[in-house]
């Protein structure tokens, strides 16, 4: 064979080998997508791993974390409402029973005028803690229904301790029909659950004759006088 045939042939055999070498090459994954496809398979990726999904979650008593980073700050704890407290006293204070209680009222208006604003006091006489539930029960014989409660006056039940106080004030009547003259008040305790048959009424004597009509209205039983009276001295 001549140089030149050799040299022709050399040629041809590296041509052949060169396109083997690129088709193999061709078949496999170029590195870079080797490497995202053991990423994908091999290990989770950021999002989906369980720390992230961790903490994502703000952790009890936490708020969420404010943009820019920083740790979660403690929620700050919610305040009850003021005013509107539970109608239930604690369960190791029973009720007031009336044979310890004792019981006056006492006109608020002044001296020559009419009677229409009043204050019922009550005092524990006996020698245990008590607790007063909801309002004083006030129906006249033969009456439709009691004297209908100021439901903003609501407020925690009065536990008294012996020798102390509670209160509740009354507005004998507001301009309406159906008069009722009477010098004695019929006042009844609640029980501690809602809707409870109040005991037997004990009748308190009125600091005279007083009309009432169906306008009356009565507040629950509150510690302060101040406070019970505001309820009625504006009406």
């Amino acid at each position: 064979m001549t140089r030149g045939n050799k040299a022709i042939g050399k040629a041809a055999a590296a041509a052949v080998l060169g396109a083997l070498l690129l088709a193999s090459t061709a078949c496999e994954p170029s590195g870079a997508d080797a490497s995202g496809d053991s990423k994908t398979s091999g290990r989770p990726n950021a999002a989906n791993s369980p720390k992230a999904a961790e903490s994502a979650t703000a952790k009890p008593g936490e708020v969420s974390a404010k943009p820019g980073g920083g740790p979660a700050k403690p929620a700050a704890p919610t305040a009850p409402a003021s005013g509107v407290a539970s109608s239930a006293a604690p369960a190791s204070v029973a009720g007031c029973a009336v044979a310890d209680l004792g019981f006056s009222v006492t006109s608020e208006d002044g001296k020559g005028e009419p009677v229409r604003h009043l204050l019922l006091t009550v005092t524990n006489t006996g020698k245990r803690k008590c607790g007063l539930y909801g309002y004083p029960y006030l129906k006249f014989p033969y009456a439709r229904a009691p004297i209908a409660v100021i439901e903003d006056s609501r407020d925690a039940p009065a536990v008294l301790a012996p020798g102390e106080k509670a209160y509740a004030a009354l507005l004998a009547h507001g301009g309406r029909m159906d008069t009722y003259d009477t010098d004695s008040l019929p006042v009844g305790l609640q029980g501690p659950g809602p809707g409870g048959t109040p005991g037997e009424p004990v009748n308190v004597t009125l600091p005279g004759q007083v009309a009432f009509d169906d306008g009356a209205r009565v507040t629950y039983w509150l510690t302060a006088p101040g406070l019970a009276l505001r309820f009625i001295m504006s009406s």
